[in-house]
């Protein structure tokens, strides 16, 4: 056994006593970090002299349930890398089944996409890369969240708004006019219990939608109906308890048809699509 192996074998067993959810998978993805090697070299690896003392000072601070992405600084998301710490929404692996639904719909090479609380600007990044034809736009009122956007999008096209979703009369100039509109906007029901990573590092301003969870779900809904031409499609991530709510939130009037909840790769509710009345 090498003495790489030996430190990340005393890591995996300090972060499962800290009652983190993967303390191999963690511990490898640090020493990877401090190595700036990729996770499969590992075996390959003689750490130099200041490996140690790096390495174990990341580890304590991941079995104080500091989030791994907050000490590496990115988060991987489907196709992209994004850069993430202190003030944004880390995105999960849960809402890559919503983008890979969005990667699969037919739509006009030239289309014009609406990220709706796009955060760290995760679903905006990966579908202006794999539709680089489009008019991706990213909106968010958060100033944090936002400054995050930027640095994730530079490079691409995609337009960055600063605006509350569940304000009166958003962007009238879109109206009839979107083919996709894609959300993961905060949905957790007011006082829910959640993971110390989540609880004490995601800001609340991302996480909570309201009693029900509902408040900014709703208000997308609407604003969906506006802004979606016909035939046009929308997806909303939601709390795992509220995919009837949000069934209804979409039939609440006669503007979309196929209203279907979907699942997650763990086969939790996660999102619901509908599409927009011809």
């Amino acid at each position: 056994m090498t003495r790489l192996s030996q430190m990340i074998d005393a890591a995996a067993a300090t972060l499962a006593t800290a009652g983190v959810a993967a303390p191999r998978t963690d511990a490898e993805l640090l020493a990877a970090h401090v190595c700036g090697a990729d996770r499969g070299r590992l075996a390959l690896i003689e750490p130099d002299t200041d490996f140690a003392a790096r390495y174990q000072d990341l580890v304590a601070r991941r079995a104080r349930r500091i989030p791994l992405q907050h000490l590496v600084g990115t988060a991987p998301f489907g196709p992209v890398e994004l850069e993430v710490g202190p003030g944004v929404f880390i995105p999960r692996p849960e809402t890559e089944a919503l983008l890979e639904w969005a990667m699969a719909q037919s739509l006009p090479a030239d289309a014009v996409i609406v990220d709706l609380c796009t955060g760290s600007g995760a679903l905006a990044l990966a579908l202006a890369r794999i539709r680089p034809g489009a008019r991706v736009i990213a909106v968010d009122d958060d100033p944090a969240a936002l400054e995050y956007a930027r640095r994730n999008l530079a490079g691409t096209s995609a337009e960055i708004i600063a605006a509350d979703v569940t304000g009166p009369g958003l962007l009238p100039e879109l109206d009839g006019a979107v083919d996709l509109v894609v959300a993961n906007p905060p949905y957790i029901p007011d006082g829910a219990e959640l993971e110390p990573e989540v609880a004490d590092h995601d800001p609340a301003h991302a996480l909570f939608g309201g009693p029900d969870g509902m408040r900014v779900i709703d208000a997308i809904t609407r604003l969906a109906a506006r802004w979606l031409r016909d035939g046009g499609l929308c997806a909303i991530e939601h709390d795992d308890t509220t995919s009837a709510r949000t069934v209804e939130s979409f039939a609440r009037t006669t503007a979309f048809t196929d209203i279907t909840a979907r699942r997650d790769l763990a086969g939790r509710p996660r999102f619901v699509t509908a599409r927009r009345a011809m």
